[in-house]
């Protein structure tokens, strides 16, 4: 996929994209929505069950299973200490309404919920990064989406550790070309001070900064990716690994990414 790519920018006469370097690849049957990792284990997302797998034998070890009625659309997750912090959402339901669930990833218990209600869109993700949570916002032009919104409103909003919110932007109009008819379903920050975030479908990740004035964060480069997009989270122990899912065989993905410059 990457090698044709590649083949297709040249024909075009365009820059061909940094490719990202696939170096690991398992099956888990809950990696429908998302990926989390740490040194010791994998942890993979579906609407309303997380899988907790060794790393090294690449065997589940626990599995937390929600009350679908509850956990209608888990979307991804990130870690933060003894803790996974995953963003919700009722889609495909409408109006559009999300939450914040915490898990206590040792124990595999669910142990606290932030209700955010309607608002801006659909929460797909969640970071924290520079003392801020960092929220996706997503909207859609069909199934999903409410009457005057579409991917094009698609916004990421910066709150306070208490949710107040402190800024909130745009993303790049050559994103959101990528992301059309759809929207962001993974971001996250890297230590590089980029955001790295993800579409719904296409195999490629877009580096991202923010502005020096105005409301629209600034495309920086397009990465390709193994999989297709999808929620993403950096390798706790490697910062320039990358983990996502091919939610079509129920895999999670580990992959290199190459230095971008900003």
């Amino acid at each position: 996929m990457i090698g044709l790519l590649a083949l297709l920018a040249a024909a075009t006469g365009e820059s061909p994209s940094p490719s990202a370097t696939e170096v690991e690849r398992f099956a888990a049957p809950e990696a429908h929505q998302g990926v989390v990792a740490d040194k010791r284990y994998v942890y993979a997302i579906s609407n309303s069950q997380i899988g907790k797998y060794d790393r090294r034998t690449r065997q589940r070890i626990a599995l937390w299973q929600g009350d679908p009625r509850l956990f209608i659309h888990m979307n991804s997750c990130s870690l933060l200490g003894t803790r996974m912090v995953c963003a919700a959402s009722n889609y495909p339901n409408v109006p559009q309404a999300s939450s914040i669930e915490w898990f206590d990833v040792a124990k595999m218990q669910h142990v606290a919920t932030r209700s955010l209600g309607p608002g801006r869109g659909s929460l797909t993700w969640l970071d924290w990064h520079d003392g801020s949570w960092w929220a996706c916002f997503a909207n859609y032009d069909g199934k999903g989406g409410e009457a005057g919104r579409d991917h094009r409103t698609t916004v990421l909003v910066r709150f306070d550790r208490n949710f107040v919110e402190q800024g909130a932007w745009f993303f790049p109009e050559t994103v959101l070309e990528r992301f059309a008819p759809r929207s962001s379903s993974g971001g996250a920050w890297n230590a590089d001070g980029l955001l790295y975030v993800t579409g719904h479908d296409r195999p490629e990740a877009y580096a991202l900064k923010l502005p020096a004035a105005g409301s629209r964060l600034e495309h920086v480069a397009t990465i390709a990716l193994p999989t297709p997009g999808q929620a993403i989270a950096w390798d706790r122990a490697n910062p320039r690994l990358l983990w996502s899912i091919a939610r079509e065989t129920n895999e999670v993905v580990a992959s290199e990414l190459p230095k971008i410059a900003r």
